[in-house]
């Protein structure tokens, strides 16, 4: 299950475009269907510091936190900065390495990998769509309650749309460069809450912040 789960994502997210936008801070990067269809992906955001919505994710962590997917770390090196302790684990080199420059500590590592400190982690975090990751959400939620300790908060960011897709993706470039396809998942927060209802997560909450929607969930 796990290698099934994780190998396809971890070669394309190790793949150029997706490594050469986080070098230089900034796309165009595209998810890409095989219909055509385009998500745009934020890495001007994404490797900026965090904004006025990030700030709520910031403001509901507690105790030692961690960020699966945690991209080039802004949010990391923020709850370092507030006292945290905080980890992000990213199966990209680059995004792990902006992380560390960033001030956050961070792994190369799958989700699906051991991992420091499991089922200790007061808040993990699944921030700019990566409840997508692997394509499988129930697996990932799953996953996330094994990691998380009695009684802790898994903050969940969750697509605008009430949506629930498992699709076939790639990353792009918008001239011509394009990462191996990989499994992803889109879901709204009434797809998220019924996933999260089934791994047995409870829903505790539900905000939005710039145009962008949150589920807290516990256990």
């Amino acid at each position: 299950m796990t290698a099934q789960l994780t190998e396809p994502a971890t070669s394309a997210w190790q793949a150029d475009p997706y490594a050469d936008a986080l070098r230089a801070g900034q796309g165009p990067l595209y998810l890409r269907r095989h219909d055509g269809w385009l998500l745009p992906l934020e890495v001007e955001r994404w490797c900026a510091e965090p904004d006025a919505a990030d700030a709520t994710v910031l403001a509901r962590c507690t105790g030692p936190v961690l960020d699966i997917g945690c991209g080039p770390g802004r949010l990391v090196a923020a709850l370092a900065r507030l006292g945290h302790t905080a980890l992000g684990v990213d199966v990209t080199p680059e995004a792990v390495a902006r992380a560390v420059r960033a001030g956050g500590s961070a792994l190369c590592r799958s989700v699906f990998d051991p991992l420091p400190r499991e089922g200790g982690w007061a808040t993990v975090l699944l921030i700019d769509g990566n409840i997508g990751i692997g394509g499988d959400p129930a697996a990932l939620l799953r996953r996330a309650a094994e990691l998380i300790s009695p009684g802790g908060s898994l903050l969940v960011e969750v697509a605008t749309a009430d949506v629930d897709e498992r699709v076939e993706v790639y990353v792009e470039d918008g001239t011509g460069g394009r990462g191996a396809p990989f499994r992803w998942a889109r879901l709204g927060s009434r797809a998220l809450r019924a996933e999260a209802k089934v791994a047995g997560w409870t829903p505790y909450d539900t905000w939005q912040a710039a145009d962008r929607h949150f589920v807290h969930l516990t256990r």
